[in-house]
């Protein structure tokens, strides 16, 4: 608890580096110790829940095989709470988009197996029907990820673009928006245990498929601003997603539920 907790002040720089780049991988943030602790609760969760012949059913199979994808692990585990209620994540999570604090939207397991497949490009707030584009999600890796087992990657500065921004994960996006991509810097590289990546809603990524015979198991926090209100659903995973995660609010209010309460506060 005390390494979730503990308070760190990013540099201007870093603050900088994000905010132009779109994403931001910090070495070091919680110790081995921590991550193999409630790793294996969040495993423990992921085994319990994910239901293979619902996930191909229910989604196209390149999607089913991109992820083992659980969400909101910290309404069925007090010590997953714990986790994902860090301070130590919500306050970077606060200074790198310089707000006055932040919400949670809401966190997600994402397993690759091995042998998965490619995570196809995408953005993530093509999903969130939220009024701003202060949203940033923490990936956090719960073991080291080599190239081989397809870490997160990221095309830097695309955030800043408005391609892309209404395809869902699926092939369409993956042939759309890789063409756009090829222009902008792209930031591949593994990841230590430890390392947390940081990139905003609207930052365009992707990852290769798990040729490991380890599963690549990382941990995802979504933050978004503590002044964040509802927005119009543009689209149907939006409208799915006001009733998911905000859910009894209206267009206009305050994203406030139950569902979504403030972690950091500056």
């Amino acid at each position: 608890m005390k390494d979730l907790n503990q308070i760190i002040e990013i540099s201007k720089e870093s603050v900088e580096s994000f905010q132009r780049n779109g994403v931001i991988k910090l070495k070091d943030i919680l110790s081995e110790e921590t991550l193999n602790h409630y790793g294996e609760f969040i495993s423990a969760e992921v085994d319990k829940y994910y239901d293979r012949e619902a996930a191909f059913k229910n989604q196209s199979e390149l999607y089913a095989r991109a992820f083992q994808q659980i969400s909101n692990l910290w309404l069925r585990n007090e010590k997953i709470k714990e986790f994902v209620f860090s301070k130590k994540l919500a306050s970077i999570a606060t200074q790198l988009m310089g707000t006055k604090g932040v919400r949670m939207y809401h966190d997600q397991a994402l397993f690759k197996e091995s042998g998965g497949g490619i995570t196809p490009w995408h953005c993530d707030q093509v999903y969130w029907p939220l009024s701003n584009e202060n949203t940033v999600t923490a990936w956090i890796p719960l073991q080291d990820v080599s190239l081989e087992m397809g870490p997160l990657s990221f095309a830097e500065g695309s955030h800043r673009k408005k391609m892309g921004r209404d395809f869902v994960i699926s092939q369409e996006s993956e042939d759309a928006i890789s063409v756009n991509m090829k222009a902008l810097p792209y930031n591949c590289s593994a990841f230590d245990l430890g390392d947390v990546s940081f990139h905003y809603g609207y930052t365009m990524h992707n990852a290769g498929p798990n040729m490991s015979k380890t599963d690549r198991r990382a941990m995802t926090i979504i933050y978004m601003d503590s002044e964040m209100k509802v927005a119009e659903p543009r689209n149907d995973a939006q409208r799915n997603d006001l009733q998911s995660w905000l859910p009894g609010l209206s267009v206009g209010d305050l994203c406030d539920s139950e569902l979504n309460p403030v972690l950091f506060a500056s």
